[in-house]
């Protein structure tokens, strides 16, 4: 390494033989990846250049799209390998250090939440779930039929009459939103909601009213597999979206401060 090099991490994992190995694999920039070694974990590093990848040109490239959606594939590819060997700690994007030593005082400071972390994460993946509203299902008959044009008075009850039915149609979602999650949690170690997705950055014309991720038991996997296709089947007024497996970014709170 040279004063114009960083350090990206990846992801941290338990020191020793690394699972499936990590030659072959490059980094974000092209690097190879190497391990830095502190308090019984390994992190998964490569070498960048801090010019590109520096706190600066990190705020700067971070605004660009394009490379802040080839940087993050990139990422999220070399910590899909490194899971696929065994439990893994994934660090977020551009979590960058200035040298090797720096990585090692991140692994001491914390080595209790990363062996916790590693614990809660054995032998389990992470899994998303998406569901989407039918409107057109849900929407009460008239609220969705137009009649012609109303009078004044019409005019304003149909809008109020409109309103209620959103505002029943809103409710409803919510609460099938939460049964939901709460019959996949049952067959989940854990469970974790995000907001939906805005309507605009969806790709589909559905509203979302459920964004979840759950934390699976891989031997168990088949049976939330099923789960979410069972609830599919049994609601006609929602969609359900299953992706995964997915390292566990969701059940993982290590955050490490880059410096």
């Amino acid at each position: 390494m040279t004063p114009d090099d960083g350090v990206w991490v990846y992801a941290v994992t338990t020191e020793g033989p690394f699972p499936g190995g990590i030659s072959g694999i490059r980094g974000v920039a092209g690097e190879e990846l190497r391990t830095v070694t502190e308090s019984g974990f390994a992190a998964v590093v490569g070498t960048v250049r801090l010019d590109t990848f520096g706190e600066e040109a990190l705020r700067r490239n971070l605004e660009d799209l394009d490379w802040l959606a080839e940087t993050a594939r990139r990422h999220d590819a070399v910590v899909a390998a490194i899971c696929a060997g065994g439990a893994t700690v994934p660090l977020r994007l551009a979590t960058v250090y200035f040298d090797d030593d720096r990585v090692r005082t991140m692994l001491r400071d914390n080595a209790q939440q990363l062996g916790e972390a590693l614990e809660q994460i054995t032998d389990r993946s992470e899994w998303g779930v998406r569901s989407y509203l039918d409107r057109a299902r849900t929407e009460p008959r008239d609220a969705r039929e137009k009649t012609g044009r109303p009078s004044g008075t019409a005019y304003l009850m149909q809008r109020r009459a409109q309103a209620a039915a959103r505002e029943e149609a809103e409710s409803a979602a919510g609460q099938r939103a939460d049964e939901i999650f709460a019959e996949l949690s049952r067959w989940a170690v854990a469970g974790a909601r995000q907001p939906p997705s805005p309507p605009d950055l969806s790709s589909r014309r559905s509203q979302e009213i459920l964004n979840a991720s759950f934390l699976v038991d891989n031997e168990h996997h088949r049976e939330f597999v099923t789960a979410v296709e069972q609830l599919d089947t049994r609601f006609d007024d929602v969609e359900l979206v299953l992706t995964g497996p997915w390292p566990p970014y969701s059940f993982t709170s290590v955050e490490a401060s880059a410096r």
